[in-house]
Formats: structure tokens, sequence, C-alpha cells
């Protein structure tokens, strides 16, 4: 943990001094989420296999929606964010010290939860961007961590986005690695990243969102459910 805290103090720093060389480019994310996420890896000593293919080959333009389960996230995911993705975040991220203001600077969009005018106008600056600057954005549609338990109720927004801009949504699943972690192990645990192919919402209107939401949430429970039936198939010849 004492490696970490550094480990996220430097990483703050260089980042920081990234965004602040070129403020708001959007591949800042994917450069700062390598940056926390590899040496992370390697001071916890977790595996990651990422089956990404469909993420990597993603249309230019798309929302990315991933299951949430802990601050660890950060650090899991960073391995496979890819080029020109920023994220959506809660406004209070821009007061943690160092990461706020590399999040911040690396273009990602805070929105205000307390407040609904403003959270609706972040909404539309982001579908514009989803239009026309061939940039995907990154949603966590749970808002908040389901700490490696069941699916939480998606939220409309990510859908809302993707309708009113007409660009695929990519879902992307993590096993639910943080009910197995073992820090205290050399060998802390292994995770699988798995991403879906696009769904199309070329078409849609809001009247189909609500479909759109189940169909999307059924896929990332099942795929969850197979990674995690496929690590503890292979969790005896690990040991």
């Amino acid at each position: 943990m004492l490696l970490m805290g550094l480990h996220f103090v430097l990483a703050g720093v260089i980042g920081v001094l990234l965004g602040l060389c070129r403020p708001f480019n959007p591949d800042n994310s994917r450069l700062c989420a390598r940056l926390y996420a590899l040496p992370a890896m390697c001071i916890l000593r977790l595996r990651v296999k990422a089956e990404v293919g469909a993420l990597m080959n993603k249309p230019q333009s798309c929302v990315i929606v991933a299951n949430h389960q802990s601050n660890y996230d950060l650090f899991v995911f960073g391995n496979v964010v890819p080029p020109r993705t920023v994220c959506i975040g809660k406004k209070s991220l821009k007061w943690v010290p160092l990461f706020g203001q590399l999040f911040w600077l690396a273009g990602n969009v805070l929105i205000d939860r307390g407040n609904a005018h403003k959270a609706r106008r972040s909404m539309l600056t982001t579908t514009e961007t989803l239009q026309h600057k061939d940039t995907s954005i990154w949603v966590f549609p749970e808002g908040t961590r389901n700490l490696g338990e069941a699916l939480l109720p998606f939220k409309k927004g990510a859908f809302q986005m993707a309708i009113a801009a007409g660009v695929p949504i990519v879902p992307v699943c993590v096993s639910s690695y943080i009910k197995h972690m073992r820090l205290n192990r050399w060998r802390s645990g292994q995770i699988l990243i798995r991403s879906l192919p696009a769904i199309p919402t070329a078409g849609l209107t809001l009247d189909d969102m609500p479909r759109l939401i189940a169909q999307c949430q059924e896929q990332m429970r099942a795929c969850i459910e197979a990674m995690d039936q496929q690590l503890s198939r292979e969790l005896p010849r690990a040991c």
C-alpha cells in the first residue's frame, strides 16, 4: 500500500505535466490510464488477461459502458482504454489532489449530479463530441460501485447520449475480481477483461431506450458470469 501511494502521487505529477503540455487532448486519458495501470499491476501482483478485440477495433466514436466494482477499476481498466477516449466522472473528483487536475486536463467530462440543468448541459456537450470529434466516451452506467456483486440497475445517461449521437455502444466487462483479490499473497489474483460486439443505435429513438438498456445489461451479466466460471475452473490448476 505504501508503494501504491507513492505510485499514485508520482503518476499524478507526471499526468498533470502531460496535461499542461497538451491540455484537453482526448488521447491524454489513454496515456494517463496506462501510466496508472501498468506499474500498479506489478505492485499489486495482479495478472490481467484482456480479450478486447471489439474494443480496439471499435468505431471511431462510440459509447463504452463497463461494470464498476471498486476504486481499483482505475488500475484494472487502465490497461485497455483505447485511443481518443474520455471518461465521465462526478464533479467532486476535481478536488482529489493531482488526480482531479489530471482528470480535468485530460479532457474528461465532470458532471454535477446535484444540478440537473448543468448535468443536462454537460450531456449535450458530450453528444456533440461524439458526433463531430471522433472521440469516444467511457461510462460506468451503474453510477456507483457494485463491490463485485450483481450488476446494479443501469442509469439512462450513457444510452441517451448514444441514441442522440447515433453512435454504437461497446460493452466492456471485467470479472468479479474484488471479492477474490488477496493482496497479502505473492500472486494476488487473476482478472479477465472482455469486450463485446458493438450494439448499433442508428435509427433508434428514446422509446427504444428501455429495450437497449435491458439488452446491454443482459449481455454484460452473461459475460461476467462466464468469466467468473472460467476463472473458478482455472483456479485449482493455478494453485
